[in-house]
């Protein structure tokens, strides 16, 4: 079938976009930092969890406004988060971010993982 559109600039859909390198967005001189910030009028907290705590290694305990954010380590080292499980982050931050964007100005987080 022959497009009706002869480039990918003339194409009516979007271009795809490259996946973040993860790996490279932490830290490998020894433990991740944690991160406490103001964003669009939230409060985002994130700390590293310890491997003896029972989490996974490279766990992290995120808080918006002062409510737990799940988020999880995808395979290829990248994260995403329980409010918006289609779209990966290279950071816990960037993740808690992205959940921000995604809750709007006027929704709350429920405290619930899942």
């Amino acid at each position: 079938m022959r497009r009706p559109w002869a480039t990918r600039e003339q194409s009516p859909f979007p271009a795809p976009v490259p996946a973040p390198e993860p790996r490279a967005a932490l830290a490998s001189d020894g433990p991740p930092a944690g991160f406490d910030e103001m964003y669009r009028g939230r409060r985002i907290q994130g700390e590293p969890v310890a491997a003896s705590e029972g989490q996974a290694p490279e766990s992290w305990r995120i808080t918006v406004d002062g409510r737990p954010l799940g988020l999880m380590r995808r395979a290829d080292g990248s994260f995403l988060s329980m409010v918006d499980h289609y779209q990966s982050y290279a950071t816990p931050l960037a993740a808690a971010r992205g959940a921000v964007d995604e809750i709007g100005p006027l929704q709350a987080l429920s405290g619930r993982h899942h």
